[in-house]
């Protein structure tokens, strides 16, 4: 029966009193018609969790239907409720056991699921997942799995439901329970136990079973009771997520949201992206009576002792543990709609505060999320319920964490045209070490032109296009033909090359590895204000560390401009041949140390915008390959503005 032509009634949620003791918020899920509506009704009925008096309203509602009263209905006229407030996010509602207080989230399908990675579900402490006896494990069993996976919730009780429909069969259930065992372990998932229940009769929910005396385990309650206490994300790097600016007399308080860690008055920030930082004078709660420092969880508003530039969607942290700044990064994503995503499509994605349009550059993998089965053949779209691992772009800095580190920064979804589409976890991003002493009187200024404007003047955004190779691989002579085709196209270019550069600036700086490191952060600063100023930077150096380059771009991220790695790449016998400055010759006859290829390595980028292969193109065609995936982001400055 469906829910449309169930009985309605106004229940009233009951009022907590179990004193101090840790709330302990449960998602459950299930495929459809699998029981999860009765579970969750029996559960707030065996438990007391309802008012006096409303079950046998709602067995005289049924009765004078002409129906028959199903536990489903409960939640049912709790959910009809919740509807009618508007200021309820997520579905929540508490039912109590004699050790402690419960919240059950309720995600009824694929895309409350993927609405709560950002809200609610992201933060349950344990899910139930129902799979019904007569049907045994669905496609949408196995999706959840894969769903609870991607939200890193790690207390999982799996009850097979409906077990007076197999006629409490304990072999039904054993099947059940090891085909769902191999399933959960090739996701990395484990279940801390599983129930035989009914949850119509009420069999192993607050009770034990007098229908399964061959099971003699916890009962479903007993189960959830015996989870740890709540943990938060205390011990994790802070992240306080910026969700706006409000102004009292005064004071600027920026609120927000701790998602990980711990923050008190008199805190260093650090303000991502922006890369500014502040002092917190005051922490502001809205229950005023509160006083000591504000933890993971806890939505307050903050003073900061230097008034600088912050807005919606920053993330501020320790400088010693800071987030990663990105543009581009790999993720696996679960895809939910009819229309197939595309690369190239233009998307929102949404990441705690943040809001930034993407598009995917390309899909490495493709996995069926309920079979698990995995091809890597070059799609170029990625169908509903299929997961696919890919490298997406976003046409503004995003501030992420890999989900393995912090699973609050490295969740996010994708929506397209308003609708929730997908959902992902980040992994494989580099973090950057962003402790440099500097004096504390130093202040960035904001000048009056902005970027916009510059590009409407100019025609074209300013970039910062990093040619990373070998030496011999061809990157200086590129460079500057590329300058020139971007010059006679009317653009403000200019190249940065490292022979140059070690002439004046860095010219206090060996090969060491150390100077290497220095090298590159002063190019990449540099880089950063000319690119702010509107100009397209090129840069040939070999940069030869992944990290190196990752903070390059990070940097240039800083200050808004687009960043685009080119790999000049050419195999190290192609390069040594062409030795065009005998730099192998005397490497290898001992008379330079640690040159690049030789007796120093050189990590290629793994993921690079932009690659183009001079052992067997042309100067003009590896420049002819550039512009054309170049010039495109350059005269795109109104759309990447929107």
């Amino acid at each position: 029966m469906n829910s449309a032509s169930r009985p309605s009634s106004s229940i009233k949620k009951p009022v907590s009193s179990i004193g101090s003791s840790p709330t302990l918020r449960v998602v459950f899920v299930g495929h459809v018609d699998h029981g999860k509506s009765t579970l969750i009704g029996r559960i707030l009925h065996d438990t007391g969790s309802l008012p006096e008096g409303k079950v046998e309203q709602i067995k005289k509602t049924c009765a004078a239907e002409g129906m028959e009263f199903e536990f489903a209905f409960l939640l049912d006229a709790l959910l009809e409720e919740q509807k009618q407030n508007v200021t309820i996010d997520t579905t929540e509602i508490p039912f109590r056991t004699p050790r402690r207080q419960y919240a059950i989230i309720d995600a009824p399908g694929h895309k409350e699921f993927l609405k709560n990675m950002i809200t609610g579900a992201s933060r349950a402490d344990a899910a139930i997942l129902v799979i019904s006896a007569d049907e045994g494990v669905r496609e949408q069993s196995r999706r959840h799995a894969y769903l609870l996976s991607m939200l890193g919730i790690k207390h999982l009780i799996v009850v097979v439901n409906k077990m007076d429909l197999a006629d409490y069969s304990e072999k039904r259930f054993r099947e059940i329970e090891q085909e769902y065992r191999k399933f959960l372990r090739e996701l990395g998932l484990g279940a801390r136990t599983f129930i035989p229940a009914s949850a119509r009769e009420g069999e192993n929910v607050a009770r034990a079973s007098t229908q399964m005396k061959w099971y003699s385990a916890t009962s479903l309650l007993e189960a959830l009771d015996s989870l740890g206490p709540q943990e938060r994300d205390v011990d994790l790097p802070l992240r306080f997520c910026v969700q706006d600016i409000y102004r009292f007399d005064s004071r600027r308080i920026v609120a927000g949201r701790i998602e990980t860690g711990t923050l008190r008055a008199g805190d260093q920030l650090v303000f991502s992206p922006a890369n500014k930082s502040s002092v917190v004078a005051t922490i502001e709660r809205w229950n005023a009576q509160e006083n000591g420092p504000a933890i993971a969880g806890d939505s307050i508003g903050i003073t900061l002792s230097e008034q600088i530039f912050v807005e919606r969607g920053y993330v501020a942290s320790r400088e010693n543990e800071t987030p990663i700044e990105a543009n581009r990064f790999h993720a696996d994503l679960f895809w939910i709609v009819a229309e197939p995503l595309r690369i190239g499509h233009l998307y929102s994605l949404r990441l705690a505060t943040q809001d930034v349009k993407c598009e995917v550059v390309s899909i490495e993998r493709v996995t069926d999320s309920s079979t698990l089965e995995t091809k890597s053949d070059g799609r170029e779209q990625l169908e509903r319920n299929e997961i696919g691992r890919l490298t997406i772009q976003t046409r503004a800095p995003l501030v992420l964490d890999n989900h393995e580190r912090i699973p609050n920064l490295g969740r996010f979804v994708i929506i397209d045209d308003g609708q929730i589409c997908g959902g992902g976890t980040i992994f494989g991003g580099v973090y950057t070490d962003r402790t440099v002493t500097k004096s504390k009187n130093i202040f960035w200024t904001e000048g009056k032109i902005t970027t916009r404007a510059r590009a409407v003047r100019s025609g074209h955004r300013g970039a910062v296009v990093w040619l990373t190779g070998l030496s011999g691989a061809g990157k200086s002579t590129i460079a500057q033909s590329l300058e020139r085709d971007l010059f006679l196209l009317g653009m403000h270019t200019y190249v940065l090359d490292g022979d140059n550069i070690r002439h004046g600036l860095n010219s206090n700086l060996g090969f060491s590895p150390d100077d290497r490191v220095e090298n590159i952060r002063r190019v990449s600063e540099v880089a950063k204000l000319m690119a702010d100023a509107g100009t397209v930077i090129i840069t040939a150096f070999i940069s030869p560390y992944r990290m190196d380059r990752s903070r390059a771009r990070e940097i240039a991220l800083e200050g808004n401009a687009e960043f685009i790695e080119v790999f000049v790449d050419a195999p190290l016998e192609v390069c040594e041949a062409r030795d065009p400055k005998n730099l192998y010759k005397k490497a290898r006859a001992g008379q330079i140390r640690e040159f690049t290829g030789i007796d120093a390595p050189y990590e290629a980028p793994e993921d690079p915008e932009i690659v183009v292969h001079t052992d067997r193109q042309s100067v003009d065609e590896s420049v002819a390959t550039i512009l054309e995936q170049l010039l495109p982001r350059l005269r795109e400055f109104e759309r990447a503005n929107e």
